[in-house]
């Protein structure tokens, strides 16, 4: 927590102006019952009406005082607190915008997802509640014991055996109640994830009947969720009626002890009514302590869980003195074996092969042989474990991300579009792309006809992950994206198995001439999408079973010929 407190430096003139304003106002509050003391004892017992008035006056005017400046109060620490919420969120973003795909597998998404709203929300209340309350608490703590002792020490040693007790409520309650918050956020992130994999995943639900499964589930996540969530508060509800008894008990041994003194004639009715409000004035910090303590506890579990982000260290970084390749644009892999965090054995092994500026390198095998995996090396999504991949003779390693990734083209497996509208998207491939460019790529990418076919064209709406297009617009308007770009490396991760044959066929026409000054790697299933590639490149359980044309691997290659006899008839194969 206290990690996080330090990035609010630069908000210190705000934190002093609430200080300072509290500070004062909790003096005016503090004086108000000694004025009132001094009414009782001095105007009404004395019938001094003109005292009175004047006194009244003068507290009327401290009230209106310490009303204003709470309202000021109130917005400077707002501001403070909002502020440092969204640079908070800012910094996560950043963060993750930088972390590698390995990063996204250990955190997860919807954990995510929930340490940037959810957790940061328990930051920036704790932040205003400790401005409001843990600076007003204490001072007011400190000058009601104070004020209470002046007007008499022999009743204030009531407060020697209430305050010990109180302060050990707050302390157990809330030592209590820190781990119960941190397993609280973890079963938060799993409610998270099951709701997002049932949104995303409501077509396959549906085609399933799998409704009631997925209602379980949730039910599931959703009940352990309140069951921790009843827990924490329960125990969190028994501070406030405990420090309410506390209180009255307190009040009624003052007014009982009070009363005798009174009697006695060794204080007067305006001082024991003073010092019932300062007893009150006393407790009521510790009221507000325990509030602040309440908050404490969630916003510390979330403070960890922010900060396991902040300083996770990302594998993947730049290096201190980048290089840059020159053209002829080369691709290299040498020797590359990669196996994921946790895995027994390499998704990839020994993977080398080589392609120049105008070939077209082709990718096919068997679902799992770790095609997409290889091509992840090339953008540096993950990092080689042994061996290297070379761009224009350069190990991807020795270069910017921001560079190497500015030469390449891709087009993942998943058709990925972004809410906006269609100009938007393909300006995401490049940015100061002019619309005959972005009615180019389109037209190559077989995109054309139903984009104008649309009333609005180019500013046809795209929603949330272009769900209000079907499989094949989303590929060939990504390949558009892609092409807009041209870039140095062209990657088409299986990016043509939602099309039809015909369109296949004329996109993969189309592109040739486009792609004659860059390297073109194509991951297919296929064999239609590979026949013309200059080299394919034959997986089979993460390792090379073979490379050539495709006229060579189908004299000599087994492995093709079982996937080429999977989806060619007899004819088409001679």
């Amino acid at each position: 927590m206290m990690r996080l407190m330090k990035r609010l430096k630069s908000y210190w003139l705000g934190i002093a102006v609430v200080l300072l304003l509290t500070f004062i106002q909790v003096l005016g509050q503090l004086y108000l019952p000694t004025l009132m003391s001094n009414i009782v004892d001095k105007g009404i017992v004395q019938g001094d009406k003109s005292y009175i008035w004047k006194t009244g006056s003068f507290m009327l005017l401290i009230s209106a005082g310490a009303v204003l400046l709470s309202v000021i109060i109130v917005y400077v620490a707002s501001r403070i607190s909002m502020g440092f919420g969204r640079e908070l969120r800012d910094k996560i973003f950043n963060q993750v915008e930088n972390f590698s795909l390995q990063e996204f597998n250990k955190v997860g998404t919807a954990s995510l997802i929930t340490r940037t709203t959810n957790d940061v929300v328990q930051i920036q209340n704790v932040i205003y509640m400790m401005l409001r309350m843990m600076v007003m608490a204490p001072i007011m703590l400190i000058g009601g014991i104070i004020m209470a002792v002046s007007h008499d020490a022999k009743l204030s040693l009531i407060f020697v055996v209430v305050l010990p007790i109180l302060l050990l409520l707050v302390i157990g309650l809330g030592g209590k109640a820190m781990p119960m918050f941190k397993n609280l956020q973890k079963k938060m992130d799993k409610l998270n994830r099951v709701i997002r994999e049932g949104l995303t995943g409501i077509r396959v639900i549906r085609a399933f009947n799998r409704n009631k499964d997925e209602l379980a589930k949730f039910e599931e996540a959703n009940n352990d969720y309140a069951v921790t969530a009843i827990g924490v508060n329960r125990l969190l509800a028994l501070m406030s009626p405990i420090m309410m008894l506390i209180m009255n008990l307190t009040s009624i041994a003052v007014i009982w002890i009070g009363s005798h003194f009174i009697s006695n004639g060794s204080m007067m009715v305006g001082d024991l009514m003073a010092f019932i409000q300062y007893a009150m004035q006393i407790m009521m910090s510790f009221m507000m302590l325990s509030a602040v303590f309440i908050f404490i506890p969630r916003a510390g579990a979330s403070a960890e869980r922010i900060n396991e982000v902040l300083e996770m260290q990302a594998e993947i970084i730049d290096p201190a003195t980048p290089k840059n390749g020159e053209k002829p644009t080369r691709l290299e892999f040498d020797q590359v074996s990669f196996r994921y965090e946790g895995a027994e054995k390499p998704v990839i092994e020994n993977i080398s092969f080589k392609a120049q500026a105008g070939e077209t390198v082709a990718i096919i095998g068997s679902t799992g042989s770790g095609k997409s995996t290889l091509i992840n090396m090339i953008p540096r999504f993950y990092d080689v474990e042994t061996g290297c991949v070379k761009v224009d003779g350069i190990d991807v390693r020795e270069m910017s991300q921001a560079a190497l990734r500015e030469k390449i083209g891709l087009v993942p497996q998943k058709a990925v579009l972004f809410t906006g509208d269609i100009e938007s998207n393909m300006r995401y491939g490049k940015e100061n792309a002019t619309e005959e460019e972005i009615w180019e790529a389109l037209e190559i990418a077989q995109a054309k006809n139903f984009v104008e076919r649309g009333s609005k064209g180019l500013q046809a709406r795209v929603e949330q992950g272009g769900n209000n297009f079907s499989g094949g617009q989303k590929q060939r308007l990504a390949i558009a994206r892609a092409l807009i770009r041209k870039p140095d490396i062209y990657i088409f991760d299986d990016s043509f198995s939602a099309l039809d044959f015909k369109t296949d066929a004329e996109l993969r026409k189309r592109l040739k001439p486009e792609t004659e000054d860059a390297v073109t790697l194509i991951v297919a299933q296929r064999i239609t999408s590979v026949v013309d590639a200059d080299q394919i490149i034959v997986l089979n359980e993460g390792k090379i079973a073979g490379i050539g044309t495709h006229e060579e691997l189908k004299e000599s290659n087994e492995i093709y010929q079982e996937i080429m006899r999977s989806q060619l008839s007899e004819e088409e194969i001679a």
